[in-house]
């Protein structure tokens, strides 16, 4: 499915999530400055945590993030949506890459919106689902992983401040069109995930 040609009419989007544990700072930092990196206190204040869902359309270079304050099924069916009538209002039909979560299914849609609206989201998403233990195959996980290391590694205190982060983050790696160079090839494949093939016995 990542060897097909890019087709903005039949979008390839990942989608994943991630929670992110929200902590203030009890006391102050101190500034880095010549010769000194910044110093914090081991102590801490807990804020709860936020959710954010990641989407990626990695041959067009794009991403999006959504910072809620939950997981939930509405959640899930809130970003369908937005995938749907704002980020690909034109495209004919949306595959959707995504792993086997529980809240992870069109279903959900009908437990959220009117049963027309849930059918017409429905009919323009196909969805693929990794298999099972192979989420690292949702290039979602791949970029979520740039956005720890980049962004979320030091402490973030609230929702607005994580939200302000991420959207920098993604703006500036948008504006330089940041693709992922996908090398697990269907060779690969047929050997770390064998398991997955029919097994054929020549008699």
């Amino acid at each position: 499915m990542y060897t097909r040609p890019y087709d903005p009419k039949r979008p390839v989007v990942c989608l994943d999530e991630k929670s992110k544990q929200l902590v203030g700072e009890i006391c102050k930092p101190i500034a880095a400055c010549p010769g000194e990196v910044e110093r914090c206190d081991y102590e801490y204040l807990r804020n709860g945590t936020a959710n954010l869902f990641m989407i990626v359309e990695p041959l067009r270079g794009w991403r999006n993030v959504n910072v809620t304050t939950r997981r939930t099924k509405v959640d899930f069916a809130m970003q369908v949506k937005e995938l749907a009538d704002v980020h690909y209002a034109h495209a004919d039909r949306i595959t959707l890459v995504m792993d086997n979560l529980n809240t992870h299914r069109l279903s959900t849609l009908y437990e959220v919106f009117e049963p027309s609206e849930a059918r017409r989201l429905i009919e323009r998403t196909e969805v693929i689902h990794t298999p099972k233990h192979g989420s690292w195959l949702n290039m979602a996980e791949c970029e979520l992983s740039v956005l720890e290391k980049l962004v979320l590694g030091a402490r973030v205190g609230d929702e607005a401040e994580l939200r302000s982060r991420v959207t920098n983050w993604g703006v500036d790696r948008n504006q330089r069109c940041r693709r992922i160079d996908w090398q697990f090839r269907t060779p690969d494949a047929r050997i770390k995930l064998r398991r997955l093939y029919p097994q054929m016995q020549l008699s």
